[in-house]
């Protein structure tokens, strides 16, 4: 867009001039990408911008207010019900202030969010609560920085630095699950991640896994680590599981899921080897989604209140956006429960 300024026809290197800053700077301004921006500057384009006209009056108002009154949430796996509840625990909070809450879905995938995230900014959220996938945890923190509100719910930076975080209690929650186990008279316990990678919230579990694999069980954990690639219907970790079962014949064995999706994986291998949860291996892991208590016997599981989780991430990007509340980062860790159930049970 041109117009005349005082019989100067207005461009954008005009603008740029006027501000003491370049064109690129100006045009990711104007397109709200504001990540590489300082807030004097932000400030002083947005003073030119509107002195000249240069942009339609409201969108220099809103580009002077900052405020879209949005939130974007980026999830790992909508398809997942932690997901799907952890959404709603966020909406639930920012409907009550008249914020509206944008979802884009990585897929676990760094281009996906990182696509994603370029996406929320050009729609001038006024903050991100993100499910990261650990890939591009530098660049939120470049954007906190700058002065966007970042909220990471479920998972914790995989570099070096603070953010505000809302996670379950996962390192701690393993362990006393692992230690639950001993007490039942499970000797070996397998550990099945479909992935791990820079997944903040599977490392802390992986952690509490081999922390009571040597304190408590007496043997180096890394060995009975498994990672393997989901396709929905057991085939990537049966193999997996068979190695386990007969390295470990001998044993009372246990196989312990990082999560839903390895759970659901680990019980359709189980049913294809005609192998019953419970009676001839023991199976437990994180996630007590509903069909838990529906699939015989019952399936042990950890549960962690995933709704609780959004909620609390959506007042902290609020208190962020009045201004209240202290001004360090937060970190806040919310309890988990052991649900046992007839698969641990013999």
């Amino acid at each position: 867009m041109t117009a005349k300024h005082g019989g100067t026809k207005i461009t954008i290197n005009y603008v740029a001039e006027k501000a003491g800053v370049s064109k690129t700077t100006v045009s990711r301004f104007l397109n709200g990408r504001f990540e590489m921006i300082s807030a004097d500057t932000r400030e002083r384009i947005a003073s030119v911008v509107e002195e000249l006209d240069y942009r339609p009056n409201r969108i220099a108002q809103s580009l002077k207010s900052r405020s879209s009154r949005t939130i974007g949430c980026l999830v790992s796996d909508i398809g997942s019900p932690f997901s799907s509840i952890l959404v709603k625990g966020i909406s639930s909070v920012l409907n009550e202030q008249g914020y509206r809450l944008i979802l884009a879905d990585s897929e676990d995938n760094p281009v996906n969010e990182r696509n994603a995230i370029d996406s929320f900014l050009e729609s001038q959220v006024d903050g991100l609560i993100v499910n990261s996938t650990g890939a591009n945890d530098r660049f939120l923190l470049q954007l906190r920085d700058n002065g966007l509100p970042v909220v990471f719910a479920d998972r914790c930076l995989s570099i070096p630095g603070e953010i505000d975080t809302v996670e379950t209690n996962n390192t701690e929650m393993t362990c006393s699950c692992m230690q639950y186990l001993s007490r039942m008279g499970y000797t070996k316990v397998g550990f099945f991640a479909n992935g791990i990678g820079k997944n903040t919230t599977r490392m802390a579990r992986l952690s509490g896994y081999l922390k009571t694999m040597e304190e408590v069980f007496g043997y180096d954990g890394r060995d009975t680590v498994y990672e393997y690639v989901s396709h929905g219907d057991g085939s990537g970790c049966a193999d997996k599981i068979l190695k386990f079962i007969t390295t470990y014949s001998q044993e009372r064995v246990a196989l312990f899921a990082v999560n839903g999706v390895a759970m659901l994986d680990i019980l359709n291998a189980l049913q294809k080897m005609k192998l019953q949860a419970g009676a001839d291996v023991g199976v437990c892991g994180f996630d007590n989604w509903g069909w838990a208590d529906l699939i015989p016997p019952g399936i042990t599981t950890i549960a962690q209140d995933s709704f609780a989780v959004g909620a609390e991430a959506a007042k902290i990007i609020l208190d962020r956006l009045s201004g209240e509340g202290d001004p360090a980062c937060r970190k806040i860790v919310l309890p988990s429960k052991l649900e046992v159930r007839g698969s641990t049970v013999r």
